[in-house]
């Protein structure tokens, strides 16, 4: 019932079409033939598919017949000329007689099957039917979900409906949880991911060797930066730690000696645009589960240990005896990066005047138009470069972390999400675009300690807590 009630539709549908079909070429042409005419051309059009399946483009194709009879040039005669009256057989009835069209009508006959001997050819090479059924679509291609857990500081990247149609290309589909990098190669079972995706090297090396996985990419990397505000900036500045160059440098060694002292806001001297009693240190996250604390533990240690790399016990102590308390003085820190930029970005430099970031960070907000126009980016001398690295636990994260190493668009999309990705040309050509003030070469860059020794480091600065 359903399908036959369907069908007296399409038929009702097909009627009206061809009535307002009519309709409108009579307007149209009304000046060169008559009503009666053209209503017996489209009825002579329509006639042609009788008992065809391929309904919804009649009124399309008698329509294309039609005109293109109707605008063939009228014969012009000087005088009147007897019409033969030939006539062209068009189907036997059930009498001896054959039914006729008078010669006339015969060319639209004539038209009228060989275009739609076309049209069809074409409509049947399109869409393929069922009798009395709807177009079927093409299925869309099918997609490998692939599931991983990353750092905060590259779900935006991973949401970016761009990045998510260029994996798509690839087939495959991603689904991200975000986590603290040291969460990551601590605490989070990574039984139920395809790949790990934390921000430092020393992380990655964790899970790989706990995995006893070889594999590993690195996509992009990020410098540490620290972001402020014009008048902090320029108040420390007057201080001696900040260095006015382009961009402006932070001074980590003069930093370390002011922190060490205790030194409060207030204490400094002509200090009237940020005149608040609480120590001068730079908000960072909690090293005890994000990657970005650890990296800052990294910096500050080199610094202590006498800008020397830390090794060996004694140079461990001696390091977290001395950077300890740029931690445990702050209070509460967040687990991951993502929560005190967005504080930085919102609450202005009330609560946070220095805050610990990956450059990406703040290159990624700027593109989005998020940077104010007091709001300044530092890089600490000497910083350290955080490399953001893809840990493959099976066939398909390994097959993602291929790609977004070698992939021309996803590496473009890298640098438009603020990272530096191998082709360092992506990033500088990103930054020019959008005024971004970085430092396209970065010169003073130290190296991490050992996986081993950051992970003491850490275990000194976690036991300070208590």
């Amino acid at each position: 019932m359903a399908v036959h009630v369907a069908v007296e539709d399409r038929a009702a549908k097909e009627e009206k079409a061809l009535r307002q079909l009519t309709d409108r070429l009579a307007g149209t042409y009304g000046d060169t033939h008559s009503a009666d005419c053209v209503e017996a051309m489209v009825d002579a059009a329509r006639q042609r598919f009788d008992g065809h399946r391929i309904r919804d483009f009649i009124p399309i194709l008698v329509e294309r017949i039609v005109r293109r009879e109707l605008e063939q040039p009228p014969v012009k005669n000087n005088s009147p000329q007897p019409q033969p009256d030939l006539r062209l057989p068009l189907k036997e009835t059930d009498s001896d007689a054959p039914t006729f069209i008078p010669a006339d009508r015969k060319r639209i006959v004539w038209i009228a099957a060989a275009v739609m001997t076309v049209v069809l050819a074409s409509v049947v090479a399109l869409v393929v039917r069922q009798p009395d059924s709807e177009p079927i679509a093409a299925a869309p291609m099918s997609l490998t979900t692939v599931r991983g857990v990353v750092g905060s500081e590259k779900m935006s990247f991973f949401e970016d409906p761009r990045v998510i149609d260029a994996l798509a290309k690839h087939g495959l589909k991603i689904e991200v949880e975000p986590a603290g990098s040291r969460q990551i190669s601590t605490t989070v079972d990574l039984a139920e991911y395809d790949f790990a995706f934390p921000s430092s090297a020393a992380a990655a090396e964790r899970i790989q060797r706990a995995g006893n996985i070889t594999a590993k990419y690195t996509p992009f990397s990020s410098p540490m930066a620290i972001a402020t505000f014009r008048p902090i900036a320029d108040l420390l500045t007057q201080a001696g730690i900040v260095k006015p160059t382009t961009p402006p440098t932070f001074d980590m060694e003069a930093y370390l000696a002011l922190a060490e002292k205790g030194t409060q806001w207030d204490a400094l001297p002509g200090n009237t645009t940020y005149p608040v009693r609480k120590n001068i240190l730079v908000a960072t996250t909690d090293p005890r589960t994000s990657n970005s604390a650890a990296m800052y533990l990294s910096v500050a240690a080199y610094v202590a240990n006498d800008n020397t790399i830390v090794r060996g016990r004694t140079a461990e102590d001696h390091a977290v005896s001395r950077v300890s308390r740029l931690f445990t003085r702050q209070g509460y820190t967040e687990s991951s990066s993502d929560a005190p930029f967005k504080d930085y970005l919102a609450n202005g430099m009330g609560p946070t005047p220095l805050v610990w970031i990956y450059e990406s960070q703040y290159m990624a907000a700027a593109i989005a138009n998020q940077i104010k126009s007091d709001m300044v980016l530092l890089y600490p001398s000497p910083t350290v470069l955080s490399q953001h690295t893809v840990v493959p636990l099976d066939d398909s994260g390994d097959r993602l972390g291929k790609l977004l190493t070698t992939d021309p668009d996803l590496q473009r999309l890298a640098a438009e999400h603020g990272f530096r990705p191998a082709d360092q040309s992506l990033f500088t050509t990103v930054a020019a675009q959008h005024q971004i003030p970085v430092t396209p070469t970065l010169i003073d860059i130290v190296d991490p300690p050992t996986y081993d020794t950051l992970e003491h480091l850490l275990d000194g600065v976690a036991a300070s807590y208590n």
